[in-house]
């Protein structure tokens, strides 16, 4: 997903998943017979305590294209590392012209985020995290950057793990 290893899948299965609508976007071909309209949307899901996925969806109607998002996003699902209510470290990400930027808040700050990153934060269950959307503000770049950013995050104990150190040491540097 995003072209990132090391990813923590999850199957939706007796998940109970919220979707949010991020955008919808009205598409028109030109054809010989006049305009033919469709819709393309993208959706959020996530349970509010770690897991989330986006998907994408095109239809002749809104309510189709919805539907063909919320059940591509429930194929991406992913687990995203937290530390209580926010990030363990600040990470930032670049998708297109998208470049988002993710640092952790204490207790209290609540999600400062615009649109799309606040969505896909606030699906993770992360409630405390400072960002910064820089570059373009394309729906569909800024959410597949803040996935990204937040699929960079790891944890002190991979930490630990990938470098063959105690957890304790890698605190004490």
């Amino acid at each position: 997903m995003l072209g990132i290893e090391n990813i923590e899948r999850v199957k939706p299965g007796g998940l109970e998943l919220k979707d949010r609508l991020v955008s919808v976007n009205r598409v028109t071909k030109v054809t010989k017979g006049g305009r033919a309209f469709g819709f393309s949307a993208i959706v959020v899901v996530g349970n509010e305590d770690g897991i989330i996925g986006f998907g994408l969806g095109k239809s002749k109607e809104v309510a189709s294209a919805i539907a063909k998002a919320v059940e591509d996003a429930k194929k991406n699902l992913v687990k995203i590392p937290r530390k209580n209510t926010t990030i363990p470290h600040q990470t930032s990400a670049r998708f297109g012209g998208a470049d988002i930027f993710l640092r952790p808040a204490s207790q209290g700050t609540g999600v400062i985020a615009g649109g799309p990153v606040r969505m896909v934060v606030e699906s993770a269950g992360i409630t405390d995290l400072l960002s910064k959307s820089k570059g373009s503000s394309n729906p569909h770049n800024v959410v597949k950057a803040t996935f990204k950013a937040l699929l960079d995050i790891r944890t002190p104990e991979e930490i630990a793990r990938m470098r063959g150190i105690s957890l304790e040491k890698v605190f004490k540097g």
